[in-house]
């Protein structure tokens, strides 16, 4: 074993697999918020909001193309399980690359599932109404 600190691999670059996620995770959202669909201008709000989540992921696209040419390692991409056993460098010190893809992934994942519940506590509460 090591002693060295710096012997792990370490990179402040993401792999793909969580660029995916976050896109995944964004089109969950999407498909959640569809679930508030009702009458009168509702759809047009979420027409808004659908727009305003495809610019993200447009932007989580080119973050991911300006890294990749950006990269001099690019002829080789490391694979999801080489990142999340070694270190990911954020801006004040280094931390395990799985506990980097938890915090990266877990706020907008967090987001789609509650929006998620929202729409099913949503509908549940409409159809029970009163009239």
């Amino acid at each position: 074993m090591s002693s060295d600190p710096n012997s792990n691999s370490s990179t402040d670059r993401l792999p793909l697999a969580i660029y995916g996620l976050l896109a995944g995770a964004v089109l969950w959202m999407v498909i959640a918020a569809w679930g508030f669909a009702g009458p009168g201008y509702t759809n047009v709000a979420l027409t808004v909001v659908t727009g305003l989540l495809v610019v993200v992921i447009g932007i989580l696209f080119a973050l991911w193309r300006m890294a990749r040419a950006n990269d001099p390692d690019s002829e080789r991409p490391q694979s999801f399980g080489e990142w999340s056993s070694g270190d990911f460098e954020i801006w004040q010190d280094r931390q395990k690359g799985r506990n980097a893809a938890a915090e990266i992934v877990l706020p907008l994942a967090a987001a789609a599932a509650g929006m998620t519940a929202f729409a099913i506590i949503f509908h549940y509460a409409a159809a029970h109404a009163p009239v």
